[in-house]
């Protein structure tokens, strides 16, 4: 045969051959019909891919590890082959399965017919099924209508344009964690059968709330993460940087982690960690060990009196065994008893928990525990009297030494006594002969106890009544004569006899120990505080509410303590009104707003203890001679951060906090960067209803929004005027009202065309500046050209955004950390909003407060004199100390 003809023969031959395999082998398609079956034995050889999406975005597959194991239906994202949903992770299909699809919709089966997994009851019969480019997989009826979508069936991982709505969760493979979207948050759980919580999204630093109302759903998209409203407006958001595609999951391991896909390769970029600190996963170590966080790594160690355990995790020493809930149907509550895990030691998800009891002793918080067949044991706080049950389940601890864990008191672990094992010869007739020795014994040891409590209550009964006595005559002796003025705070500052600091006596109302509020934080003595601070002997500030001392407590760690002259200026008089506002702001935690880490009420004396801060305030670097000069990126870290705190307190909290005293002097920094916000502990709590009412002017000349002086109603937006004027100091370095000016003017801007010079009223120059586009001009000449024009330009609108006259003009605090940070356009100023600017830089209107405002405090006092006031008072001499 011809070589020719040879070839023709075998090429005929290979062509029916490929035709025979192709229609064999499966054929990838963007939809799926009826009586349509695969198994990964016949998918194998195309890695168990049997559809595509029309621009191949996402494929289905049946994934597997080897051949012959079991296989999961999942849809995949094909540039990056990362899984988006599955429909049986939790349980893969032996090898064996077959997924099918007809009529009724998706389903997995094994040979017998047992169904492992299906779709919901469809309406119709099912006609098609389709995988579109975003992700989702539908299942169509005759008329081309979606009766079923993965979409509506997360697991654990959402997409771009997916909603999750309120109520619903993605859940890892097993379901022991979940990210659950409740009608007011987004919360992370763990042991769903307590449903534990340690993490929730107005928690995290990178959230902004934007309005008041319930949430629907949440979704992400291009440039973050949203929770919506019904309506469809933001409540909460996270400014992620842009990208294509949005991949959201939890991780086994409890974390949401956000991802981005930019368009190109094969990697996903990682945009947020939640929760990100290494210890805050209640799996961060084995059970019982203690999480710490030191040189930026996590170590774990066990608790004292605790020791590693054979089967991971810590044990107590002395051979007893951590009680389990398995044991409640035949648990002998006698041989119970509980371990202490010591001081310093914390547990995550206690942050988030609310106490099942306060107001009670350690005993009734044991008992409760005790009562409780699944409780594994308690913490118990002895300053704030309240209770946090652990049940169920408990995973690793943490050192209180870690920012941000919630003093929850001392934890105590419930244990299993190891029984002693009765010897044989005791079992048998023994035990009947040692029945009438033991009887009488336990007779006569029962009748000692009860006559042993007998006399105990009785000589406590004595000691009350003669200590009772004491106190009676002692309060008689030194109760000053002006007791009621200092109570009412009319003369703070008059010490009374026999106590150089101003306090004396004992409260008209009832002892603090006998107040139990929840949520309380670490309460102090007197005597802690004076040995903390050496004596109140290193002062760091003082101001019309009191004195700030360094001090160092036990743990070696540096506190601020305010010991405050009068109660909170005259706002709350009582403690147990001191007590209630204390218990609200004890348990605000968030990276820009200095934690306050606890109180002291002792007699008269009450003073706050915050976190030491040890930059001091803004004022110290950005207006002092010495010192290096702020960069500009540092002071823009600092703005971002001040409004990040604030946007805080107006809608991150269960009551919205008007902070009404935002100035330099109350941002605080720390080294690394921290930048917190300060003396909002004395702040307004106000609801959103009651926002409108609240009309008592407060704050510091020079940073007072133009509501004050027209008694209108005060709202989150007088603490945008205040930061706008903040932000103003912080573009030129200078305080905005100047006694000194250059060209002549006074008060005004030099017009000349080299520059501003030293102006009298900064805040007109800027707006000046503005509408003639000269930015640069307005930064700080010690910056020396280290800066771009193009960012002084979005600072100083930001800034004149701020300091709109009509507050409905100005952004939120949110939208102003937004636009520093360039998530979000800036907005243009109005100049129409802003011409009273001209009038108080001209010396028309009193640049800072009222006419009637003559500087002395402006709490809501006035002065006689009408003449308007252009003198600047100190910070500290119109507020309170830091």
């Amino acid at each position: 045969m011809a070589p020719t003809l040879r070839c023709l023969l075998f090429f005929i031959f290979f062509l029916l051959l490929l035709r025979r395999r192709a229609a064999a082998a499966p054929v990838f398609t963007e939809f799926l019909y009826p009586n349509f079956s695969a198994s990964s034995v016949n998918y194998l050889e195309k890695g168990g891919i049997f559809f595509y999406s029309n621009t191949s975005t996402f494929y289905g597959t049946l994934s597997s590890q080897a051949p012959q194991s079991p296989f999961v239906f999942s849809i995949v994202h094909s540039p990056t082959s990362a899984v988006v949903w599955s429909a049986n992770a939790a349980k893969p299909a032996p090898y064996t399965a077959e997924l099918s699809f007809n009529a009724t919709g998706f389903s997995i089966s094994l040979p017998d017919g047992t169904v492992l997994w299906a779709t919901p009851k469809l309406p119709r019969p099912a006609n098609a099924a389709c995988l579109l480019d975003s992700g989702n997989l539908i299942v169509l009826d005759a008329a081309n209508v979606s009766m079923w979508q993965s979409f509506a069936y997360p697991t654990d991982t959402l997409l771009s344009s997916q909603r999750l709505p309120s109520g619903s969760y993605l859940s890892t493979p097993g379901d022991d964690y979940r990210l659950m979207v409740t009608d007011s948050d987004a919360v992370l759980l763990w042991s769903i059968g307590d449903a534990q919580q340690f993490w929730r999204l107005s928690s995290d630093i990178r959230f902004f709330k934007d309005l008041n109302s319930q949430v629907a759903y949440m979704a992400a998209n291009e440039s973050g993460l949203y929770l919506f409203s019904s309506a469809g407006t933001v409540v909460f958001e996270v400014s992620l940087p842009p990208t294509k595609l949005r991949i959201l999951k939890l991780e086994s391991n409890g974390q949401f982690i956000i991802k981005g896909y930019s368009g190109t390769g094969s990697a996903l970029d990682q945009a947020l960690v939640a929760p990100s600190g290494l210890c805050d996963l209640p799996s961060s170590c084995k059970q019982l060990d203690v999480c710490t966080v030191q040189n930026q790594a996590a170590t774990c160690n066990c608790p004292a009196s605790f020791t590693a355990s054979h089967n991971g995790g810590c044990a107590p020493s002395d051979g007893s065994t951590v009680f389990s809930p398995s044991g409640c149907t035949s648990r002998n509550k006698s041989q119970e008893s509980y371990r202490s895990l010591g001081g310093g030691v914390g547990y995550i998800p206690n942050k988030f928990a609310s106490p099942v009891s306060s107001g009670r002793d350690f005993a009734s918080c044991r008992d409760f525990c005790s009562g409780n067949c699944t409780c594994l044991g308690f913490f118990y706080s002895a300053s704030s009297q309240s209770c946090f049950l652990v049940k169920k389940q408990i995973g690793s601890l943490v050192s209180n030494t870690n920012d941000g864990v919630s003093d929850t008191g001392v934890g105590y672990i419930k244990v299993l006594e190891t029984p002693q094992t009765p010897s044989v010869s005791s079992r048998g007739s023994s035990s009947s002969n040692l029945l009438p020795i033991l009887l009488p014994s336990i007779a006569v040891f029962l009748l000692i106890i009860v006559l042993i409590f007998a006399g105990t209550q009785w000589h406590r009964r004595r000691r009350r009544h003669h200590s009772g006595k004491r106190r009676s005559r002692t309060s008689s002796s030194s109760k000053p004569s002006n007791m009621k003025d200092i109570y009412l705070g009319r003369n703070p500052a008059w010490p009374s006899p026999g106590d150089e600091h101003g306090f004396t006596g004992d409260d008209s109302n009832s002892d603090s120990d006998e107040i139990s509020i929840p949520g309380l934080p670490t309460r102090f003595t007197y005597s802690d505080l004076a040995s903390a601070t050496d004596n109140f002997s290193v002062k760091i500030g003082s101001g019309g509410f009191g004195e700030v001392f360094k001090g160092q407590l036990p743990d070696k760690s540096f506190v601020a303590v305010k010991r405050i002259s009068a109660a909170l200026g005259g706002g709350v008089h009582g403690k147990k009104e001191f007590c209630t506002e204390i218990a609200v702001i004890g348990n605000i935690h968030h990276v820009n707003l200095v934690r306050l880490r606890g109180f002291c009420t002792e007699g008269r004396r009450r003073m706050l203890v915050y976190e030491y801060m040890n930059r001091g305030s803004l004022e110290r670097p950005l207006f002092g001679a010495a010192g290096p000069v702020l960069e500009w990126q540092e002071r823009m870290d600092i703005a971002i951060g001040a409004a990040r705190g604030l946007a805080y307190l107006h809608f991150g909290c269960d009551q919205k906090i008007i902070h009404c005293d935002v100035k330099p002097e109350n941002i605080l920094l720390h080294d690394g960067g921290g930048v917190k916000i300060s003396d909002f502990g004395l702040a307004k709590l106000i609801s959103p209803e009651q926002s409108s009412f609240f009309t008592t002017m407060r704050g510091t000349r020079g940073y007072l929004a133009p509501e004050w002086l027209t008694n209108s109603s005060i709202s989150d937006r007088t603490d945008v005027y205040s930061y706008g004027m903040v932000l103003l100091e912080i573009i030129r370095g200078r305080k905005n009202r100047t006694v000194e000016s250059s060209g002549g003017g006074g008060g005004g801007s030099s017009s000349g065309g080299s520059g501003i010079g030293e102006v009298g009223y900064f805040p007109m120059a800027a707006l000046e500046m503005h509408e003639r586009g000269r930015y640069l001009e307005l930064a700080d000449r010690r910056l020396e050209g280290r800066v771009r024009e193009e960012d002084v330009r979005l600072a100083v609108k930001v800034a004149l955004c701020c300091l709109h006259e009509d507050p409905g003009l100005r952004p939120t605090m949110a939208s102003v950390a937004a636009m520093l940070e360039g998530a979000m356009e800036v907005t243009q100023p109005r100049p129409e909003a802003l011409n009273f600017l001209r009038l108080y830089g001209r010396g028309f209107v009193d640049y800072g407060g009222s006419s009637t405002t003559t500087g002395e405090q402006v709490t809501g006092t006035t002065s006689s004199s009408s003449a308007v006031s252009y003198s600047y008072m100190t910070s500290q001499e119109v507020s309170g100390p830091r």
